[in-house]
């Protein structure tokens, strides 16, 4: 006791008591997924608050000194299903969608048995609360309120669902305070009621301006009702309804379809009332729209979103086959990086060098991008999680009976990582795949500017070749690009007549006021889609240099390079012509072996000339004085090599295509810069731009352009603040790219950052060298930077992965994934890793190909 009393004393200075704002990671290592429940227990550093397992507390205590650490270890108690043990009151479930506040759902739901004691590195020595009392004042004092203290603490994890996740905040209804009720006579009875149109008796909604009592939406799963209250409210405009069976004196759910989300009525009662409602009197009847989303979020995992013709699926354990837990509409989330990781780039880059990547971690592991990635990855691969999940009401000293749970990974660091700062990532709301994508691999694009970067495994050339119509001149430009994204020919289904004759039915069902039976999937070709993808596509609108006016054009577009993976988005959600998203259902017989040869690019040839190059002219905003732009190739300087400006001519747009995309309510600005930066060339590439652009910071913002641009090499007239360098050049671009992102926004900081963000394919042409010098940096180099790195082979490829989507958007239903291993199909949803019995590929969103040698 003297031992520990005298060690304790020595590293008092270092324990520190958790203040208000600390991160206090209490239930995950920062380098595995360890936790309290796990077989070591967790190890809390009693100073940085940061946990680590077993096998990774040691290194923390080499590399900063640090001795002290809360080792908390948790067992879980055997309870039933309806009792929290010890005699304690069952278990509320939950009525709010929301985590960690009353009426939630509770964040540690599992109770369990709960040891907590100090732990001395190097030697292990244990401290209990016993050892503590026997100590001298000042040193229990200190340790007893650190201890105290964590334990208390909320962890980062718990502060960060509650923050992202409470999907009940509703904000009142414009249409409330003045709402118009018709004097109708109409009376609604306390019970007994049905849809006015197909006698549907239950997910009914009584609109509130004429009290009609009609059935709600078709549920993505074809539950639901049959969109009777919807089609009224599109007939009527009458934009509030509440749901019958959800009234008690507390409120009840109510929809404003002009809104297009739930809301808050404050008149409620009053609006009750007219018809003949006592909302004081009423009882609950039917689960609320809450209580059916938490329903669906509490059985995601139990294969009821995406099935496989009834079969029982046989489970599947070892490296490799590592389930994910699902943190709340995270499914998009596990699918992509599933399949990422099966990709051998990313096991080398991030699995296979992670002793060195934990070595190198700073001081805070749990914010550094490689280190997470290095910690998913490996968690998925080892196998070490790949272990069946123990029924809550099994003996925890008995081998439990394999299930189709396993045990798997949640990736809450990685996830609170990943998604910091974005609108959309950073909420527990579903997201688009395809988006997640694409935005891990920016960010992988962003911190491997030097070194080896696994997403040039997907990086390929586009080529596309535009041909004046008049002047048979063509121009050739190339873009870089990740993903292939597969357009779908409506008209090209083979199963016409059958479609047609379903479209007649359910037109005739509709007059009669009878159910609408489902629709047939619509069958369209593979070949189909490449076709459209590959056939030209006529510019009308066309501004060519040849002829100094606007003619029609031709557009192909071909690949001019073949990536090693190659992924493939089928477009299956659109905009209707009333521009409300939609999803295309149909069925695509999307081959296993692909070769797409024919469609690689040719370039120039021989005898075909070039479109000259003329610049588009520059944009002049009324509100900002511009002395002077350079032309395209920066090449006017003088003897002292700053540039010489001269005033520029207003540009020309052309008003038509600016005045159509005012007219689908964009801002006049952000039209404006659509022509301007499509250089006239027509509607479609206009909307194309804005359809890109419309999640920019400065959108619908006048474009600003520097004083005067300089070339590589010569003086600016505006001097370039070195602290705003420092500050870009410290999230891993060079000197150059951070010169001129600042030279684009007038040496604003925070405009530089999002502008560096929005323009990473055009600063692949600076690409960063080893050394972390851009190529025009290097001694002597006069040349043109190079192009971004790709790799070019042969275009034969065989599908190894896909990612399937249920649900009628990108924002609800849910995401799986399939991959081939050692030639059997693996279906992982979520936490269930399952052999495929009737994997369906003809149904999947994203597929992912692999480059077949020769």
């Amino acid at each position: 006791m003297a031992e520990l009393n005298e060690v304790l004393m020595s590293v008092l200075s270092t324990i520190r008591v958790p203040r208000p704002g600390d991160r206090v990671h209490k239930d995950e290592c920062a380098f595995s997924f360890a936790s309290p429940e796990s077989e070591g227990g967790l190890y809390v550093c009693m100073n940085t608050f940061l946990g680590f397992g077993s096998q990774y507390v040691d290194r923390h205590y080499r590399k900063t000194g640090q001795k002290a650490y809360l080792h908390i270890k948790r067992t879980r108690r055997k309870e039933d299903d309806n009792s929290s043990g010890s005699g304690d009151p069952p278990k509320k479930k939950p009525t709010r969608l929301a985590i960690g506040i009353e009426g939630g759902f509770d964040v540690e739901q599992d109770q369990y048995d709960e040891d907590v004691k100090v732990v001395l590195l190097p030697d292990r020595q244990e401290v209990t609360s016993e050892d503590l009392a026997t100590m001298p004042d000042v040193v229990r004092e200190r340790v007893s309120l650190s201890m105290a203290g964590l334990m208390a603490a909320d962890s980062v994890s718990h502060t960060l669902q509650v923050q992202q996740w409470d999907g009940e905040v509703r904000q009142e209804s414009k249409h409330a305070a003045d709402l118009q009720q018709l004097d109708n006579g109409v009376k609604i009875p306390p019970s007994g009621w049905k849809c006015e149109v197909c006698d549907l008796q239950e997910n009914l909604w009584m609109n509130l301006t004429d009290g009609k009592v009609l059935c709600g939406r078709r549920y993505f799963d074809g539950s639901g009702g049959n969109n009777h209250a919807l089609q009224h409210f599109q007939q009527t405009g009458y934009p509030l309804a509440v749901k019958l069976g959800t009234i008690t004196p507390d409120g009840a759910d109510v929809y404003s379809y002009d809104e297009d989300d739930m809301v808050l009525d404050s008149k409620l009662p009053e609006h009750l009332a007219h018809f003949g409602i006592d909302m004081m009197t009423m009882e609950k009847t039917e689960r609320t729209m809450t209580e059916l989303e938490i329903a669906v979020n509490q059985r995601v995992g139990e294969w009821e979103v995406i099935q496989e013709s009834g079969t029982t699926l046989r489970p599947l354990w070892g490296p490799g086959l590592t389930g994910m837990k699902n943190l709340g509409n995270s499914c998009y989330l596990n699918s992509v990086m599933q399949v990422l990781f099966t990709v051998p780039d990313f096991q080398r880059k991030y699995v296979s060098n992670i002793e060195k990547i934990f070595e190198d971690a700073p001081s805070d592991p749990t914010q550094d991008f490689k280190t997470q990635v290095a910690k998913l990855g490996y968690g998925l691969l080892s196998g070490e999680y790949s272990k069946p999940a123990p029924d809550p009401g099994d003996d925890p000293s008995s081998t439990p009976e394999p299930r189709g749970d396993q045990v798997g990974i949640a990736p809450r660091m990685f996830k609170a990582l990943i998604g910091r700062g974005h609108p959309e990532f950073s909420t527990n709301r579903q997201q688009d795949a395809q988006e997640f994508l694409l935005h891990f691999i920016n960010m992988v694009e962003r911190n491997c500017r030097s070194g080896e970067n696994p997403s040039e495994a997907f990086r390929f050339l586009v080529e596309e070749r535009i041909v004046c119509q008049q002047s048979q001149k063509a121009k050739y430009t190339q873009r870089v690009d990740y993903i292939v994204q597969l357009p779908v020919p409506m008209d090209q289904a083979t199963n016409k007549e059958e479609l047609q004759e379903a479209e007649r039915v359910r037109e005739a069902a509709e007059a009669a006021g009878a159910p609408t039976p489902p629709a047939p999937r619509a069958c369209i070709p593979f070949t189909a889609c490449l076709a459209a993808l590959s056939e030209p596509e006529t510019l009308t609108d066309f501004w060519s240099s040849a002829v100094q006016s606007k003619t029609t054009a031709t557009k192909t577009t071909r690949f001019a390079s073949f990536p090693d993976y190659l992924i493939i988005q089928i477009k299956k959600f659109t905009f209707g012509l009333d521009w409300v998203p939609k999803k295309l259902d149909v069925s695509i017989d999307v081959p296993d072996t692909l070769d797409l040869s024919a469609l690689c690019g040719t370039g120039q040839q021989p005898g075909e000339e070039l479109l000259p190059e003329v610049a588009p002219p520059p944009l002049i905003t009324p509100d900002v004085e511009v002395k002077g732009i350079l032309g395209s190739h920066g090449n006017e300087e003088d003897d002292s090599g700053s540039c010489s400006c001269h005033p520029s001519p207003a540009p020309v747009l052309d008003d038509s295509t600016v005045s159509q995309l005012c007219e689908m309510g964009f801002p006049l600005e952000a039209c404006r810069k659509a022509v301007y930066y499509t250089g006239n060339t027509g509607i479609d590439a206009a909307m194309n731009w804005v359809m890109g652009h419309m999640d920019d910071p400065d959108f619908s913002a006048p474009l600003v352009l520097p004083a005067c641009s300089s070339a590589p090499g010569s003086t600016p007239t505006e001097t370039i603040s070195e602290e705003h360098l420092a500050t870009i050049v410290s999230m891993g671009f060079s000197r150059d790219q951070a010169t001129r992102a600042l030279r684009a926004t007038s040496n604003v900081l925070e405009r530089a950052v999002d502008w560096i963000f929005s323009h990473l394919d055009d600063l692949e042409s600076m690409e960063v060298s080893e050394g972390g010098r851009s190529a025009g940096e290097s001694e002597g180099s006069r040349e043109p930077p190079p192009g971004p790195r790709v790799r070019d082979g042969p275009g034969k490829y065989e599908l190894f992965a896909f990612i399937s989507h249920m649900g009628t958007s990108t924002m609800c239903g849910h995401y799986v994934c399939h991959i081939k291993k050692d030639q059997q199909w693996v279906i992982f949803n979520d936490q269930k890793v399952c052999a495929s019995e009737k994997p369906p590929k003809d149904l999947g969103y994203l597929y992912f190909y692999r480059r077949v040698s020769e």
